[in-house]
């Protein structure tokens, strides 16, 4: 069933794309990857919400959905950058920018009472991918791996396939937001290229000590419990494990 919101996403999508392309201007890849974005947006949500039971969007979900196009936006001029553009300040203003309404569409949820799965899963996958997008961005300037903050949740996701104790649900703790939060903090300030390339190694390797340490810590918990509850189905779940990390609601 079509769903006006994904499809207000996405044609909002194509629109911020087009106005890149007028300037600072877009190539071919950053068309695909904006394109492709845009698409699994669209579908993700458009299945998140016929299984949901609402069929809508809520208030925080719409703030969602404007930063999942910033995100979009974003990816574009990275996927420009890897394919030999220059680098252009925008791409770090939209990410800076989609990065601060995470703290905005939590506190719309908890205001107006709409929080919801679907909204939590909408706004980790959004963070994720920004997370993974500035990894690659910033990679040229302090190495690749820095590849392992954007690819572990990724990677955790992928070993719950063959793991399945590691999609079991975890209680909750609000470390895991702290820590979701500094990496896209230090990935943007690494990003912006204002940071001595020293100080920006030793910044990014704090953050993944600190993302390394809250994943240990809870598939450790995982292990010990593996025996307590049964396996939700892999990747619909929708649980807030350490996979989940970026989450602010």
């Amino acid at each position: 069933m079509i769903r006006p919101g994904p499809v207000g996403g996405f044609i909002l999508q194509v629109l911020a794309l087009l106005v890149l392309a007028a300037d600072p201007g877009l190539g071919p890849a950053g068309w695909v990857v904006g394109l492709a974005y845009g698409g699994a947006v669209w579908a993700g949500l458009t299945r998140g919400l016929n299984h949901g039971g609402t069929g809508r969007l809520g208030p925080a979900d719409w703030v969602t959905l404007v930063r999942a196009v910033l995100v979009g936006a974003t990816a574009a001029l990275v996927a420009d950058v890897l394919a030999g553009a220059e680098r252009h300040a925008l791409t770090v203003v939209l990410a800076a920018i989609a990065l601060t309404l995470d703290a905005v569409d939590g506190a719309v949820a908890r205001r107006t009472g709409t929080a919801s799965r679907l909204g939590a899963r909408f706004d980790m996958e959004v963070d994720s991918f920004l997370l993974l997008v500035l990894s690659l961005y910033v990679t040229p300037t302090v190495g690749a791996w820095v590849l392992a903050i954007g690819g572990m949740r990724y990677a955790f996701v992928a070993a719950g396939w063959f793991l399945p104790w590691l999609r079991a649900p975890l209680p909750p703790r609000y470390w895991r937001k702290v820590v979701a939060a500094t990496q896209g903090v230090v990935l943007v300030a690494i990003a912006t290229e204002i940071l001595p390339r020293a100080l920006g190694v030793a910044a990014g390797a704090i953050a993944l000590l600190l993302l390394v340490e809250a994943f240990a810590r809870d598939v450790v918990w995982l292990w010990r419990h593996r025996g307590d509850v049964a396996y939700p189905g892999r990747l619909g779940s929708g649980h807030m494990g350490p996979g989940r990390l970026p989450t602010s609601r």
